[in-house]
């Protein structure tokens, strides 16, 4: 690890005179440390932000949410206003890392963790996009089963690992960003990016901004919603294919439905047409491959997570099945 400077700030707009291009925010430091010892990121500041008053959870004047940027993991996932009206977002957070990391990760770090590529992890590996745009992408050629089936690029075939923001995204939420220019809202399902050409910028975050706040829209499909997450191990591994979903059935029709995958692409997978497959429809099980079918369509599978295509479509059956035997 190189050596760095550290600054503690006590308020917003402070941390965002601090940052700076060399410089990161520092919360719960759970990724961005294992980066810093691994010699993937050096920084030459931290901004240590813990101090500043984002750590609440409050109700909106619109019966929403809203999740302060430093409320721990654990802290959101067991609070019970979020497991009474979002549930899925709870059991996506508790699907992820351990309770140990669950304490110490920030909400807001959630979302800014970097890929589990082996590539990007190994500086052995030279060719990496994400770690040195131009150099090439060595998990393309290399060992991939853990990489992207939808929404991969000739210059990334990466997966973001976060669990939370695939919930997120089914969710609607809204990610607030402060930053040099004011404060501006950007979708959960927009605010990670897909490779493109530019496979080094995981989000569309612009320079010195600060995710300050999640807000979630009030909620209807509480009663039926899941999170699904798929994997090596039963404990502390990333999700191969995770789903979130979440209807809203009024009798025996869907008149609503969220679908998000996770464990597939460079960012939460939306997969707009499941959706719509499934409004107007009984949960027939007709009905629930159509959306599985239409939740992976255009899947672009590589030499060794061919077994990703199959394993997304039975996830998305398996979870809307068992949203059609729930009495919510």
């Amino acid at each position: 690890m190189n050596p760095f400077a550290y600054e503690r700030v006590a308020d917003v707009d402070a941390a965002i005179s601090a940052i700076g291009p060399d410089a990161r925010f520092l919360a719960g430091g759970t990724n961005l440390l294992d980066l810093m010892k691994g010699d993937i990121e050096n920084p030459s500041r931290l901004i240590d932000i813990n101090r500043l008053p984002l750590a609440q959870v409050t109700e909106t004047a619109q019966g929403g949410l809203r999740i302060g940027a430093l409320v721990r993991n654990s802290d959101c996932a067991e609070n019970p206003v979020v497991k009474e009206r979002y549930p899925l977002l709870s059991q996506a957070l508790l699907a992820g890392a351990s309770p140990q990391l669950r304490n110490m990760a920030s909400v807001g770090g959630n979302l800014m963790q970097r890929t589990r590529c082996y590539y990007f992890y190994d500086t052995a590996f030279a060719e990496c996009n994400k770690r040195d745009p131009g150099s090439g992408c060595a998990a393309r050629e290399g060992f991939n089963r853990i990489h992207a089936i939808l929404g991969a690029s000739d210059q990334c075939v990466a997966v973001h690992p976060s669990d939370m923001a695939v919930a997120l995204a089914a969710l609607d939420a809204q990610i607030e960003v402060q930053g040099p220019d004011g404060t501006r809202r950007i979708a959960a399902s927009e605010f990670h990016r897909l490779p493109g050409d530019a496979p080094q910028r995981d989000t569309v975050l612009g320079a010195g901004e600060l995710i300050v706040a999640i807000e979630l829209p009030p909620n209807r499909l509480a009663g039926r919603s899941l999170y699904l997450k798929l994997r090596d191990r039963a404990s502390f591994a990333f999700a191969l294919v995770s789903v979130a979903a979440a209807l809203e059935v009024e009798n025996g029709v869907v008149k609503d439905a969220r679908v998000a995958l996770g464990g597939v692409a460079h960012k939460p997978w939306r997969p707009r047409d499941a959706e719509r497959a499934l409004i107007g429809s009984r949960m027939h099980s007709s009905a629930l491959a159509r959306a599985a079918d239409a939740a992976i369509a255009g899947a672009r599978p590589l030499q060794h997570n061919a077994f990703k295509v199959e394993l997304a479509r039975r996830a998305v059956v398996r979870a809307l099945e068992t949203l059609s035997r729930a009495s919510g």
